[in-house]
């Protein structure tokens, strides 16, 4: 029996997001793969995203950026931890391939924490990267131009160069550091359109407009009940936010899984991050989204969805006073394009399992 190692990054959903669509495929190809997840994600969201048998080691493999909030950067704090992520680096090295010998895994698949592939590379052990970014380029973002910060992204390279291919999921940061780097096609896991039930469900009108709130999963509670009413508007909101108001549903209590929310919805207000921007424009639905100041990443993303999807940046003062009824109805105004084809599992799972296979 094959055993898959999967690490992924703490850092948000959008990681996990890209990567269960590709383990799940690569499942169904290879019935008795046994697989194991390393994550800080709470199990229960991971199984709403794999549906395939997994072990969860909860665990932080790596912490991406400290962040304020959703769409701030703590830039000191960050620096700080990757000065001391780094300290000893042979030794921490050493320690984690010391550990993923333990799990004798015969194929590591990383998204994209850079120690498990350094790890895999001293264990001597395959690995494959998998993301839209790699924490080199968003790290050296925020550094200084110094030889303390060279040093620490000259390790992260490395790190990301040692593994066998490294699948830069469009839309990608260019990432010009890496050598190992393969363009692979969108990642999305794109629900079933639940309208119908949902309106039932939620006792709202045929014509009712639902509008999900998704801030991904880095905590951004918004001000939603101070926020004035919008005629003909429900809005789906996190559950943990415990806001009491008619026309404001929590969206945990449909039962239905996000993708599915997703998929049923007519607008998402969002950040820009990955995971709901890929899955609101494959299943052709507009999007709102506040800007994440200078988050490196951000600018590919933004092309690409204004290319591939409806969208319309709102600013923070907007979402502070609930003064989107205009935007709203500017973005549904909008024509759609044609929904881009999400075929980067299928691609991605023939590297893997080639390799597993092997």
């Amino acid at each position: 029996m094959r055993h898959l190692l999967v690490d992924i990054t703490a850092h948000g959903y959008g990681h996990i997001a890209q990567t269960a669509p590709v383990v799940n495929e690569l499942a169904r190809r290879i019935p008795d793969l046994r697989i194991t997840v390393r994550s800080a994600a709470p199990s229960s969201y991971l199984q709403q995203r794999f549906t395939c048998p997994f072990r969860h080691i909860q665990t932080a493999i790596d912490f991406g950026m400290t962040m304020v909030n959703a769409v701030e950067v703590d830039v000191t704090r960050s620096l700080s931890a990757y000065r001391d992520y780094h300290a000893d680096w042979g030794a921490k090295i050493a320690q984690a391939a010391d550990e993923m010998r333990a799990l004798q895994p015969d194929l590591l698949f990383a998204n994209v924490p850079y120690r498990s592939l350094a790890a895999a590379h001293a264990a001597d052990i395959p690995a494959v990267a998998m993301c839209c970014l790699n924490w080199a380029d968003i790290y050296r973002h925020y550094a200084p131009d110094d030889d303390e910060s060279r040093a620490i992204c000259a390790q992260m390279l490395a790190a990301y160069n040692s593994a066998q291919v490294f699948l830069k999921v469009r839309p990608t940061m260019p990432m010009p550091g890496l050598l190992n780097a393969r363009d692979i096609a969108p990642i999305a896991q794109t629900g079933h359109k639940q309208r119908d039930r949902i309106v039932a469900q939620c006792g709202a009108g045929k014509d009712e407009r639902l509008v999900l709130v998704a801030m991904g999963g880095i905590d951004y509670r918004l001000p939603m009940e101070n926020w004035p009413p919008i005629p003909g508007v429900l809005w789906l909101i996190p559950q943990v936010w415990d806001i009491q108001r008619a026309d404001m549903i929590a969206m945990e209590s449909l039962g239905l899984s996000f993708s599915d929310v997703l998929a049923s919805s007519d607008a998402v207000l969002t950040k820009p991050g990955y995971g709901t921007f890929a899955e609101a424009a494959c299943s052709g639905v507009p999007v709102l989204y506040v800007p994440r100041g200078e988050w490196p990443e951000q600018p590919y993303l933004v092309e690409w969805l204004r290319a591939n999807g409806m969208c319309r940046e709102v600013t923070g003062g907007q979402l502070a006073s609930g003064g989107l009824a205009a935007e709203l109805g500017a973005l549904w105004s909008q024509s759609a394009p044609a929904t881009p084809s999400a075929t980067g599992e299928v691609e991605a799972a023939d590297v893997l399992s080639s390799l597993l296979e092997s």
